[in-house]
């Protein structure tokens, strides 16, 4: 039986592959020394995309609504929403630096001064209540506490715990400095992308349809405009979302007169950043700052996130959020566990919106796929 052209075709394409994957197997590090050469060259690029396509989602609206019946003035439009995303980007950054980082340094050295001060009550009230009640002596005897011990690991675990956080506060930013060439090329080839998105747009339609075929170039500009939606959808959702909870911390505690309330509503806003657990370092944070000054309102305040956690779960998250990437709950944890464990905080970020992305992609396939078995969906 003599097979046809297309058969053989498939056929040399898939011993082709095979081939490839057996050499790059038995050539592996030849291949990953190859792959982090390339990845070296063009992660400038990488990076400025990635600015780029953040600076595009406010970018897009603030266009929309600068000189709309103005001629004359419609060169202005972009440059002029650049500019103001770019203050408010820039703005936000200096906030966390100016206002967060040095607030919560000053936090963890005075708990670090007062943690031996506590011990040290802690201590002497247990020796009044052995006073007050003799028959609790035997088993506070078993127990054979060290008091200087426990409080010198308390002042040690909260010292590398500040310094984590101050670092980690830190750390982007050092990065971006230690490489500042990359950061410079990666800028302004984000730059030009805002600035040319259309002509790059079209430009790389007339590349796909040159190169591959018609129906290939359609479903790659399908997925790649569904992505685009879903990504800049979440994007601008999880922002919205952060900022109604941080507003949401300010406006309680000033009622419930806790004190950091501002600082608080802040490093929640921006950790909440982060899908599912960011509240919760944020919680960590706000817990940290208001205890110093009074821990039953620190309790207050453990209560108070709880409440307003169950409401952003329930309530806001789901419509300003969860609407927007079209993806069930419990997709969304394991997006979120998966990407944690594989590239933390970025693989967080991105795995959401790329598993909304294959979700609505498999979701369609799967309909067309019983349609042409003629099933109705169950």
């Amino acid at each position: 039986m003599e097979l046809s052209k297309q058969t053989k075709k498939h056929l040399m394409q898939i011993l082709a592959f095979a081939i490839l994957l057996y050499c790059g197997m038995e050539h592996f590090n030849v291949v990953i020394a190859l792959v982090r050469f390339v990845l070296g060259i063009v992660m400038p690029f990488l990076v400025g995309g990635v600015i780029a396509f953040i600076f595009n989602v406010p970018m897009k609206r603030i266009e929309k609504y600068l000189f709309p019946k103005n001629k004359k003035l419609a060169k202005l439009r972009r440059p002029a929403a650049y500019l103001l995303t770019l203050v408010a980007v820039i703005g936000v950054i200096v906030l966390a630096l100016v206002v967060i980082i040095p607030e919560l340094g000053n936090t963890v050295s005075m708990l670090m001064a007062q943690i031996p001060v506590a011990f040290d009550a802690a201590a002497e009230w247990l020796n009044d209540m052995l006073k007050q009640y003799p028959v609790l002596e035997p088993a506070v005897e078993k127990l054979n506490i060290d008091w200087a011990s426990v409080s010198a690991s308390v002042v040690k675990f909260v010292q590398s715990f500040g310094s984590g956080l101050v670092s980690s506060g830190v750390g982007f930013f050092s990065g971006i400095i230690s490489g500042v060439a990359t950061f410079v090329i990666a800028f302004t080839f984000s730059i030009y992308v805002l600035f040319q998105k259309e002509k790059l747009q079209r430009q790389v339609k007339q590349v796909l349809y040159a190169l591959l075929p018609q129906k290939a170039t359609e479903k790659m500009i399908s997925v790649a405009t569904l992505s685009n939606q879903i990504f800049s959808s979440f994007l601008s959702g999880q922002c919205l979302e952060a900022v109604i909870l941080g507003t949401l911390f300010v406006i309680s505690m000033t009622i419930f007169r806790m004190p950091y309330a501002m600082l608080t509503g802040i490093v929640i806003a921006i950790t909440a950043l982060i899908p599912i657990f960011g509240a919760f370092i944020g919680c960590i944070v706000g817990m940290l700052l208001i205890v110093m000054v009074n821990p039953i309102q620190a309790v207050w305040f453990l209560i108070l996130f709880l409440v307003l956690q169950q409401i952003e779960g329930n309530l806001i998250y789901p419509h300003v959020v969860g609407g927007s990437v079209g993806l069930p709950s419990i997709w969304v944890l394991a997006a979120v566990t998966i990407g944690g464990n594989l590239f933390g905080i970025a693989g967080i970020l991105f795995f959401i919106p790329l598993c909304s992305v294959l979700y609505a992609m498999f979701r369609d396939f799967v309909k067309q796929r019983l349609k042409k078995r003629g099933i109705k969906e169950v």
